[in-house]
């Protein structure tokens, strides 16, 4: 009688019990499986980072733990594309549970951030990639008083209120509009080759009030953009945030610096322990 639910939560409990730090940050990211076939649960032809194309593959979604004692996998959840949730045969053959149906990605992360909160896991904040960076991600953060800082698109548009000078436009306008002044060159952590220097440009855009998202909470967060620029060829990507009022650049860079971790999680679980077996 294998429960493999059960089992995830008492890997994560066993995590927290060594790795427990209440500055931790909670990273979300997904990573794909190469099949052939197309009995594995799941498979199918879609684009996955792994191989940088559209290939035969499964997509997990991942939350890995990080804190500064070390990292580690807390939960998962296998993403089934709507060519499987749409046929019921397929999905019997492969003993994909009665109730399940289609989830996009930031739902499935949404699931996991939830489980993380009901069992009391302690964390600031969480960190993620484009995929997760707009909607009901947010909401629930805000609600749940985590800070954030998630990757969003050169088109998402950012507006401030209250703020002078105004900020309006879509990411990649704003970033044209910075004067060499505006940026920052800063150290997203150590990388194999030293320190993963990056120049940042941070943009406060509104300070509200806490106690509206989350009554637990009381004081003024703020809504920010940031920016990073990357030294060598001047790639941007752009980055939504939520937290206390007087956050430092320096702890948002940090906070994005430790997605690094689940990308290690990655390589040592596929190499090592056969997660792509």
């Amino acid at each position: 009688d294998w429960d493999a639910d059960a089992l995830r939560d008492i890997v994560r409990d066993y995590v927290i019990e060594h790795l427990a730090d209440d500055d931790a940050v909670l990273v979300i990211d997904e990573t794909g499986f190469l099949k052939q076939g197309k009995a594995s649960c799941g498979v199918a032809r879609q684009y996955t980072g792994s191989a940088g194309k559209i290939t035969n593959c499964q997509i997990g979604v991942f939350a890995t733990y990080v804190s500064r004692h070390g990292h580690a996998f807390i939960d998962r959840a296998l993403y089934l594309p709507k060519e499987w949730t749409d046929d019921p045969d397929r999905l019997e053959a492969a003993y994909v549970p009665a109730d399940a149906s289609f989830a996009t990605k930031p739902k499935l992360a949404t699931k996991m951030i939830a489980r993380a909160i009901a069992a009391s896991v302690p964390f600031r904040w969480v960190a993620g990639d484009t995929v997760y960076g707009v909607g009901a991600i947010e909401q629930q953060l805000r609600r749940a008083g985590k800070g954030y800082v998630l990757g969003v698109s050169s088109a998402h548009v950012f507006r401030s209120w209250g703020k002078r000078p105004p900020v309006a436009g879509t990411a990649a306008d704003i970033a044209r509009t910075r004067r060499s002044s505006d940026w920052k060159r800063l150290s997203a952590g150590a990388g194999t080759k030293g320190p993963r220097l990056h120049d940042w440009c941070y943009l406060e855009l509104a300070e509200l009030e806490a106690e509206p998202f989350n009554g637990a909470s009381a004081g003024l967060w703020t809504r920010g953009l940031r920016i990073r620029r990357r030294i060598a060829d001047g790639d941007l990507a752009f980055f939504t945030t939520w937290c206390p009022a007087g956050t430092s650049i320096e702890t948002l860079v940090a906070v994005e610096g430790h997605r690094w971790a689940i990308e290690d999680s990655f390589e040592t679980a596929k190499n090592e322990f056969g997660l792509d077996h």
